[in-house]
């Protein structure tokens, strides 16, 4: 999380808004794992390109996990105002591009405000894309695929073995479910006890960091034009 002072500011044309989420991971990973993960990504980002990096929202539409405890939710509508308002404040001190860093596969309402910001007055982007996880897991060597490797599996669990060890707890479960086919109406209990969506057992510290260094390079492609 960013700690400098109004003298540490530069007025920087482009802003990374990390957005995470409070909800189950499994038995083994911490509520707050989009959150931790959501902020490395925005961290490293902004010690490789000239970007002014925000502190992550810690909430976001985590309503498929209802059924676990722990999980808090803001609706679609609130989260999208949320975004809405603090594109609108970075607009007023200069900024001229907002890139949304997206923790949470549950949060679709942010591709259509990014999809409205194309309009103006500020332009919005959303990282990682498709294209970039998957880059970023062959380059890593993950062994699931994204379809089996849903939730607190191979690819988070591998993060926060890199960023976090000391949050990753033993057991590490692992649980298959590919056919997901009513995953928004039913949510996440109807395809697992664990809250577990993939094989965690896979998950090491290396691959973490290289989906990491992927995903940073991956980045350049989100700047500006002269950026």
């Amino acid at each position: 999380m960013p700690t400098g002072t109004t003298a540490d500011e530069r007025r920087l044309p482009v802003a990374v808004l990390p957005i995470g989420s409070h909800e189950q991971h499994g038995p083994h990973l911490p509520l707050i794992t989009d959150t931790l993960v959501a902020g490395a990504v925005a961290a490293l980002v902004a010690e490789a390109y000239p970007v002014r990096r925000l502190p992550p929202l810690p909430l976001s539409c985590s309503h498929e996990h209802a059924a676990f405890p722990g999980t808090v939710s803001l609706s679609a509508t609130t989260l999208a105002a949320i975004v809405t308002d603090v594109a609108a404040s970075l607009h007023r001190d200069g900024v001229t591009t907002l890139v949304l860093v997206n923790g949470h596969g549950g949060n679709y309402v942010l591709g259509n405000v990014v999809q409205e910001a194309s309009l103006g007055p500020l332009p919005m982007a959303l990282f990682p894309g498709e294209v970039d996880w998957y880059r970023a897991r062959a380059v890593a060597g993950m062994e699931t695929s994204m379809l089996t490797d849903m939730h607190a599996g191979e690819l988070e669990t591998s993060i926060l073995l890199h960023t976090h060890p000391h949050l990753v707890r033993p057991p590490r479960p692992d649980h298959v479910a590919d056919e997901r086919p009513h995953l928004l109406s039913r949510g996440m209990a109807a395809y697992t006890e664990s809250g577990v969506i993939g094989r965690p057992s896979l998950a090491s510290a290396e691959k973490g960091r290289a989906v990491l260094e992927s995903l940073v390079r991956s980045f350049a492609t989100y700047l500006p034009r002269g950026s």
